[in-house]
């Protein structure tokens, strides 16, 4: 009897609010960025975010007339990234990057990152599949459309 009780104080109670707090939606790569703006750029590392529901770093980049701009790049979840092999030390600020990706639709400096190359070569995929991303590498080598 208690446990109804409380259930239902529970959900009463959510209906009296309202669900006011806030929620934070994932969405579908094509909602937020576009596929006909891919980008590349030559960077280094300032800080890195391993927050659900994606992974976030930032990159400053300098362009041909010497300013210095600062990127924002979405990655996949931190347990997909995990699984690859990164760490919350992968992305240390001053590390040498080159990464390519998509820009936003809004035209602003932020861009989901497809990959990461390091300075030694190494590569690292930063997506995850099906998230509707143009020809998706997968860890594995094949194409995904």
């Amino acid at each position: 009897m208690r446990t109804k009780l409380a259930v239902m104080a529970a959900i009463v109670g959510l209906f009296v609010t309202g669900g006011a707090a806030p929620v934070s939606a994932h969405h579908a790569f094509a909602a937020e960025f576009d596929a006909n703006k891919p980008v590349k750029f030559e960077g280094t590392v300032t800080k890195m975010q391993w927050t659900n529901p994606h992974v976030w770093f930032y990159v400053d980049v300098k362009k041909p007339d010497g300013k210095v701009e600062n990127w924002a790049f979405e990655a996949g979840t931190p347990n997909v990234l995990f699984r690859r092999g990164f760490t919350k030390n992968s992305l240390l600020p001053g590390t040498k990057i080159v990464v390519d990706g998509y820009q936003s639709k809004d035209g602003s400096r932020r861009a989901n990152g497809r990959d990461i190359t390091f300075a030694d070569g190494r590569k690292l995929f930063l997506g995850s599949t099906g998230t509707g991303a143009p020809y998706e590498l997968t860890p594995g080598g094949k194409n995904v459309k």
